[in-house]
């Protein structure tokens, strides 16, 4: 089976993975995958990622995705081509978990070439700052916050300008 997508360098941040041809809303489109941590080791691991990144003034780089209440995904490895999927607040994707494994779904129809995106789903906390969303749409709340936290960042935002 040929892929449905493919890599390459995304406007919104590095590398990005792209539509390479029309997929159907309701589509299975790429498998989340790497090592299975406990939570302990996904802080720890994550932790280091960021370092790293703060070390080379890049922003991002880090692949720990939860999977359940005791383990996460640390997807950094080299086959994990998932974790080039980019955020945005107006996704065409969406994450399931099913059976300890992580699936990226189009909850929309995606044209051929058209940048895969989820919504990352950060929480609203002191560190939501630091999460600068570049995503380009309409939509775009300016960070990358898990839609829920929308309100609650209006109000903020509201407060402030006040």
């Amino acid at each position: 089976m040929d892929k449905i997508w493919h890599k390459k360098k995304s406007g919104v941040h590095g590398s990005g993975l792209f539509a390479s041809q029309n997929i159907k809303k309701g589509s299975k489109v790429i498998e989340y995958v790497g090592d299975k941590v406990t939570k302990k080791e996904g802080d720890r691991r994550a932790d280091i990622q960021i370092k790293k990144a703060k070390k080379n003034k890049n922003n991002g780089m880090v692949y720990v995705f939860e999977l359940n209440k005791r383990y996460d995904i640390d997807g950094s490895v080299k086959n994990n081509y998932a974790r080039h999927i980019n955020h945005s607040c107006n996704p065409n994707c969406e994450v399931e978990i099913d059976n300890s494994e992580i699936w990226v779904w189009a909850i929309k129809k995606i044209k051929r070439n058209e940048e895969l995106s989820y919504n990352y789903g950060y929480s609203y906390d002191e560190d939501y700052v630091d999460h600068i969303c570049k995503c380009g749409s309409s939509k775009c709340v300016g960070y990358i916050l898990d839609e829920d936290y929308w309100p609650k960042l209006k109000k903020a935002k509201k407060k402030k300008d006040n």
